[in-house]
């Protein structure tokens, strides 16, 4: 009896523990909102995807953290900052959501990141690219995770400027993240000694490039860098073919692309394009094995932002674990204790500031002669440390670091 009661107290405090550590779940579930594009021109390479990505990494946890139920909610916010900001309020208020990840479009990410912060609430950035997420506008809660307008310009811009494209001409998407893309790659440049000659904005949703291109063609600029994202930049690339600018001697660059994009337009007209991923499909076994199991799912091999959303949420999970707690202000930290070491990124660090830094590779597309297959796009031209390309700590301008 006296063994008995022994073992009951000793086991005592590790009951209480675990009882503890449940009722930290709040609303008995952690719920993540993928906030995305389900019908507009980033819905290709975020869209449904992201949110099975999102399921993906939920499954691979167990479909539980501390005991309780994850559950994945999907919204689109229809590329309107106001349609986000409110579902995302909603979402806080009445569901219970935790996190809400992907959020393509960085007006509607950097509203959604505000909100979250007040509410202390947690943002799992992939889609949107800003780099105002970790600067001004950053959040003791906020994790942007894939890349960000920053990076993005750093890698494409040195090189093309070394190889003799001296001289930039924009085509941009008119809001935050076209803004932000122009605003980080023009500094790049002229810091390289190049020198922008002009720029043109355009609408998101774009589908008729003929007035912008005309202006791009008629500035005589060695490269045309088109500062947009999805279908807005398959289309520009492709009308630019059409109008043979690259005939005309004059390089074109998307600034944020990916392997949706790129297959939209075609090996013909993209071949030989230089461009910045933070993930590719076919670079190693581990993306290889993700990539394949996505597939099965989607029928279409995932786009950095897919593969970013399974990787942030997968380590988002295990932090709540490792905290006891889905509380915001205890699971970032703890996301920011351990390395993160997966398909997509092998050596990742989450800094103070909500920058998850990790390797990014340049990539030139395939003629197709080279291509092996439907989805055989890229050759790794080199690849940069993340310590080299995003952009350092002490000059983002956050306020919550001193």
């Amino acid at each position: 009896m006296k063994l008995g009661y022994f073992c009951a107290a000793a086991l005592l405090p590790f009951v209480l523990s675990a009882m503890s550590a449940r009722a930290q779940i709040s609303n008995d579930a952690v719920r993540i909102g993928v906030l995305t594009d389900l019908s507009g021109p980033y819905s290709a390479s975020t869209g449904k995807g992201s949110v099975t990505a999102a399921r993906m990494a939920a499954e691979d946890a167990g479909g539980k953290v501390l005991g309780k139920p994850v559950e994945i909610l999907a919204g689109d916010h229809q590329n309107k900052p106001d349609v986000g900001s409110t579902l995302a309020r909603r979402w806080f208020d009445q569901d219970g959501v935790d996190a809400v990840a992907d959020m393509p479009t960085s007006s509607i990410a950097l509203a959604v990141q505000k909100l979250a912060m007040d509410k202390g609430k947690v943002t799992l950035i992939a889609a949107g690219a800003t780099s105002d997420l970790t600067g001004p506008a950053c959040s003791p809660t906020g994790v942007h995770w894939v890349y960000d307008t920053y990076a993005l310009s750093q890698v494409v811009a040195k090189a093309l400027v070394a190889q003799g494209g001296d001289s930039w001409y924009f085509v941009t998407a008119d809001y935050a993240l076209g803004q932000a893309l122009e605003r980080d790659t023009g500094e790049l440049v002229t810091h390289a000694g190049g020198k922008v000659v002009g720029s043109v904005r355009h609408p998101l949703g774009t589908t008729d490039f003929t007035s912008f291109l005309l202006q791009a063609q008629s500035s005589g600029a060695k490269v045309i860098a088109f500062a947009n994202a999805g279908a807005d930049t398959a289309n520009a690339i492709k009308q630019a073919q059409e109008f043979g600018l690259t005939k005309g001697g004059q390089k074109l660059v998307g600034l944020l692309t990916n392997i949706v994009d790129m297959k939209g337009v075609g090996l013909a007209d993209a071949q030989g394009m230089l461009l910045t991923e933070a993930f590719y499909w076919d670079r190693t076994p581990e993306s290889r094995q993700f990539a394949q199991r996505f597939y099965e799912r989607e029928k279409a091999m995932p786009t950095p932002t897919q593969a970013g959303i399974y990787s942030a949420v997968r380590h988002y999970l295990k932090a709540i674990e490792r905290a006891g707690t889905d509380e915001g202000k205890a699971v970032v930290p703890a996301m920011r204790a351990e390395p993160i070491s997966d398909f997509f990124a092998e050596k990742g660090t989450l800094r103070e500031d909500g920058r998850m830094v990790h390797d990014m590779y340049l990539f030139q597309v395939k003629n197709p002669q080279e291509s092996k297959g439907d989805w055989d796009l890229y050759k790794l031209v080199s690849t940069l440390p993340g310590d080299e390309v995003f952009r350092p700590l002490k000059d983002g301008n956050c306020p919550f670091i001193k």
